[in-house]
């Protein structure tokens, strides 16, 4: 009996005409068949928001080799749930986002795109990882990732995920000599201090951007941030479970 191949589906939140993208099908075709749906435009900062309010259209984009490729309409957790319930013919083996244009690592997880496929095709039961790179240029040069990304798949599809938990995995803009390896760490502290440049419309109105800068509150040697600043790939396991567990007794006081 012939077995069959494992079924890797491949997303992000830059768009399926980003270069990160186009890393991740090449790190990933030799591992499987390979089903990419992206979103059509650009995505970051979406999380894990899902489109309610306007229909989702999808667009065949290229076939080649072990690659099928469609662009969605929405939102990079609305390609997971739309293309695992109306395009994969199979539920897929492995689920890899990215990778990303710029760093998802510390509290960034919580606004990423990137990140909200990942923790969606986690919700499903499937193994998910997201990919980042520390380079935000979308000409960005993706070569040195190659055999990170691939070395966490392989160990990923022989030994799978725990249930529950996702990686995310952060890697450092350098070359793949001056990348020192893979550090499984925890998420760091850190928070962003932002602020909204007010300018004006020219009809006078006001409107706004926003920017800040991220501030690091940690600075320890096992968290994520600082395995990147010292030129590590940053893997950290990500739980679906949001509960505070050791503040539960805290709140149980209450009822006291």
């Amino acid at each position: 009996m012939k077995t069959k191949r494992p079924l890797i589906f491949v997303t992000n939140d830059d768009s399926i005409k980003a270069l990160g993208i186009r890393a991740l099908i090449k790190a990933v075709q030799p591992y499987g068949d390979i089903v990419v749906v992206a979103p059509e435009k650009p995505m970051s900062g979406k999380g894990l928001s899902i489109t309610v309010e306007s229909p989702l259209r999808v667009k065949p984009i290229a076939e080649y080799e072990n690659v099928k490729e469609y662009a969605i309409t929405g939102t990079p957790v609305d390609c997971v749930k739309l293309g695992i319930q109306k395009v994969l013919e199979r539920k897929p083996d492995l689920i890899v986002s990215g990778i990303n244009h710029g760093s998802n690592a510390s509290v960034n997880i919580l606004y990423s795109g990137t990140m909200g496929a990942a923790i969606e095709g986690c919700i499903l039961g499937i193994p998910s990882i997201g990919f980042s790179l520390l380079n935000y240029s979308s000409n960005a040069d993706f070569s040195a990732t190659i055999p990170f990304v691939r070395s966490i798949i392989e160990q990923t599809l022989d030994k799978g995920l725990p249930k529950g938990v996702c990686l995310n995995v952060n890697i450092p803009d350098e070359s793949e000599d001056d990348i020192k390896g893979i550090k499984f760490c925890r998420q760091a502290k850190g928070r962003w201090s932002e602020e909204f440049e007010e300018r004006l419309d020219p009809r006078g109105g006001k409107y706004y951007w926003l920017t800040g800068k991220f501030i690091y509150k940690d600075g320890f040697s096992d968290d994520d941030q600082h395995a990147l600043e010292n030129n590590y790939v940053a893997a950290v396991p990500v739980q679906i479970d949001l509960t505070a567990h050791k503040e539960l007794n805290y709140f149980n006081d209450w009822n006291k």
